[in-house]
């Protein structure tokens, strides 16, 4: 491919030369796309995610934004992927700390955000999810916006608006995105957004979201402060899924990783 401005159209047939029934087969079976499982009705071209990370490499930069809706909307896994990704690349190159609080830089965001809000279900298995959530609507939390004001500010209680419907959507992908966005936010030092979402998720009945909330839980303990995870524990452990109790003492030695699941 060349960096020469494409269409989704364009993106997506060339996507699907790359065709790979055997890979295909091996990757619907790994993302639950059977009757009944979570990924149920996901369709697969078969290619490794280095792949799909090429073809953004290749046209992110020119790509036209009004056109990742169109890849968003594709039924195949990997052109979502691909237009996540190129969503993913431009957020981050508005997202250089000399473009902080810089208010074109934050309008060309909003865009951004609101697209992949707009789009959320889309983002329909984890790894959609995962690869996506963090680096657009996590960085997203960290950076000034307009969206919930007219000037330009953090208006943390509209971020905070915004994520509390993501978590009480009734879309399990939107739920997935509020909690796992919360990494990047660790990553600078921040668990407000993590303990919040960690304790509103903390019953809920699938497997992925006992995942993601150890995860977030985990990370917090490594990045933030383990006593702030001792402390979270101390109050929920007795009550949390066990799946989530064992992803979030991960880091901890034996003998305290014993105590806390007795």
């Amino acid at each position: 491919m060349t960096d020469n401005q494409m269409t989704a159209k364009e993106v997506a047939e060339y996507m699907e030369t790359l065709r790979n029934e055997e890979q295909r087969a091996v990757l619907m079976r790994f993302f639950k796309t059977g009757a009944g499982q979570y990924g149920e009705g996901d369709e697969f071209l078969g290619l490794k995610v280095p792949q799909t990370r090429e073809v953004v490499k290749a046209v992110a930069k020119e790509f036209p934004i009004d056109e990742v809706p169109e890849l968003l909307l594709s039924r195949w896994h990997e052109v979502r992927l691909c237009g996540l990704l190129i969503l993913v690349a431009k957020f981050e190159k508005l997202s250089a700390r000399r473009l902080a609080d810089n208010a074109e830089a934050a309008r060309q965001r909003d865009i951004i955000l609101t697209i992949y809000l707009n789009y959320a279900e889309q983002a329909n298995n984890w790894d959609l999810v995962d690869l996506s959530a963090p680096k657009i609507l996590g960085n997203w939390l960290l950076l000034s916006t307009f969206l919930g004001g007219k000037t330009l500010g953090m208006h943390h209680d509209h971020k905070v608006q915004v994520m509390d419907q993501l978590a009480a959507s009734p879309c399990l992908w939107r739920q997935r995105m509020s909690m796992v966005c919360t990494w990047k936010t660790l990553q600078q030092g921040d668990s407000w957004w993590c303990l919040r979402y960690a304790e509103i998720h903390l019953h809920h009945p699938h497997d992925l979201m006992h995942k993601a909330v150890g995860w977030m839980l985990r990370e917090m303990g490594k990045r933030v402060s383990m006593d702030l995870l001792r402390d979270f524990l101390s109050r929920y452990a007795n009550e949390m899924p066990r799946t989530t109790l064992r992803y979030a003492i991960e880091q901890m030695d034996d003998r305290e990783r014993k105590m806390w699941m007795m």
